[in-house]
């Protein structure tokens, strides 16, 4: 543990190191007022043009208060490849009305070198989640409050989200990216408040971050590959979720993804494989569930190859998304639910080299034991198993 430590701390130096040594803009100086009700939006652009307009490595500083500022795209490419935005106060997004239909509340685009430092975005989402939750026809979707696209060699390091409108921070088309030391804080009842989405991405390393929110802790969309997830608390939220896959037919699959020393606590999953039942060219290959902690989690290991959430319009076809090469090991604690393991497998596409190591899972009532799903699987266990294995 000490060693990935070490390395975590080796990769920040180096990012802050090289983003430090350049040219500094504060955007106080440009204008921004840090009282949480003047937008900010301009002077918070103009530093960005200044900075990605430099050819030498650049910091955009965000010193402490409150900054009220719209829906901003960052967009590179930029002249040099280490800009900082550190951060020591607040962003704040304005009202879901302001918003409006933006999908995106703080984009960065094609912005390779890039690292967030420190500092808290407030997404101002409960107004929103209580339109949606009225039934109202006239709430629109959402922003998710940092996005980054696109990108190469990036680093967020000890970033707080708090009440994003929808997903808090969604990763899509990056390589190298490193995701440090964050904390995503929002109701267990947020709809949609996925704490990190990643899809499309190669290299992508979560570490040493606490996901409180409403939706899924981390979510794992078509085309992830190379990804580590390692020392995640988890809870509340919808767990740890390589998917949904399946939604379209034509659809990257998700390869070589570890997941270890993570989390759960009153969570609705803990490690989950879901994907639609209809026709997929998708896939699930080689992961690693390692060293997880259950507390009173309902669904601790669960594959769902017939994920349909509220059972509205539900394809009820056969899932296509082939999953296979999938190991659990040492993976221990409290289900809040008798069936603590659960294998829902495609009859078209059977989940194949499923393995189990040293599973050990209680039901919290300690008067009944525990059990075992398997609908279209195979594998194998061996070591402590418990529930027994029903592969």
């Amino acid at each position: 543990m000490a060693s990935h430590l070490l390395l975590a701390a080796i990769v920040v130096a180096i990012f802050i190191k090289e983003a430090e040594a350049g040219a500094s803009y504060n955007v106080k100086k440009f204008g921004a007022k840090p009282d949480g009700i003047t937008d900010s939006s301009m002077p918070f652009m103009s530093a960005w043009s200044a900075a990605c307009g430099s050819a030498k490595p650049a910091t955009i500083y965000v010193p402490k208060g409150e900054y009220l500022v719209g829906a901003l795209r960052f967009q590179g490419p930029c002249n040099n490849q280490a800009i900082m935005v550190r951060i020591d106060g607040t962003l704040v997004a304005p009202s879901y009305q302001v918003l409006g239909s933006a999908k995106h509340w703080l984009l960065f685009n094609q912005v390779d070198g890039l690292t967030i430092q420190g500092g808290t975005i407030d997404g101002q989402g409960a107004d929103l989640w209580a339109c949606k939750s009225s039934d109202s026809e006239n709430c629109p979707r959402g922003a998710t409050s940092l996005s980054i696209f696109n990108s190469n060699h990036v680093m967020v390091n000890g970033l707080t989200s708090v009440n994003s409108q929808m997903f808090h921070i969604v990763i899509n088309g990056c390589n190298d990216l490193w995701m440090l030391g964050v904390t995503v804080v929002a109701p267990g009842d947020s709809p949609n408040t996925d704490g990190i989405h990643v899809q499309y991405s190669n290299g992508v390393t979560i570490r040493n971050s606490k996901l409180r929110t409403g939706d899924d802790c981390v979510s794992i969309g078509p085309g992830s590959t190379n990804l580590l997830v390692e020392n995640v608390a988890c809870g509340p939220g919808h767990g740890i979720s390589i998917g949904s896959l399946g939604k379209e037919f034509n659809e990257e699959g998700v390869q070589n993804v570890t997941v270890r020393r993570v989390a759960f606590k009153g969570t609705q999953n803990g490690l989950r494989i879901k994907s639609w039942a209809r026709p997929s060219s998708g896939f699930v290959n080689n992961v690693m569930f390692q060293k997880a902690i259950m507390k009173n989690v309902q669904n601790p290991i669960i594959i769902d190859q017939n994920y349909c959430p509220h059972h509205d319009n539900c394809p009820s076809e056969q899932s296509g998304v082939k999953i296979s090469n999938v190991m659990y090991q040492e993976i221990y604690g409290i289900s809040a639910t008798k069936v603590a393991v659960k294998f829902d497998c495609s009859e078209d596409n059977p989940c194949r080299g499923i393995t189990m190591q040293d599973v050990n899972l209680r039901y919290k009532d300690e008067l009944t034991l525990a059990s075992s799903y398997c609908m279209n699987v195979g594998g194998k266990a061996f070591g402590v198993i418990n529930p027994a294995s029903c592969l």
